[in-house]
């Protein structure tokens, strides 16, 4: 599916690719941000991040998993990857892929 960005989006930093099985620890609710639900603070490899609730068991990562937030300007066309509770894993035309909050942008 094809998306178009209605709102600039400037994400939190650069992640590194986080493989199954890494620890996912001090995982709680994030009451700063109540709009996502089903997402939690949590801490993986030293690197405090958030993560969806569905990609961890038992503490640990139950998939390979970058949390990057993908940079974006309003007007700018992605695909569409996958959704996850509210947000949306994308690919810009470059090909650099990244999360977006599913409020920014609309199919086309």
């Amino acid at each position: 599916m094809n998306l178009l960005v209605m709102e600039n989006h400037d994400g939190e930093g650069i992640f590194p690719l986080f493989k199954k099985g890494a620890v996912v620890s001090d995982m709680k609710q994030d009451n700063e941000y109540p709009v996502y639900p089903h997402w939690f603070a949590c801490v993986i490899d030293g690197h405090a991040t958030y993560i969806p609730e569905t990609y961890v068991a038992d503490g640990l990562l139950t998939r390979d998993y970058n949390p990057t937030e993908l940079i974006v300007k309003k007007g700018q066309r992605l695909t569409l990857l996958a959704v996850v509770f509210s947000w949306l894993y994308v690919k810009d035309e470059k090909g650099v892929e990244g999360w977006l909050p599913a409020s920014k942008a609309v199919s086309i």
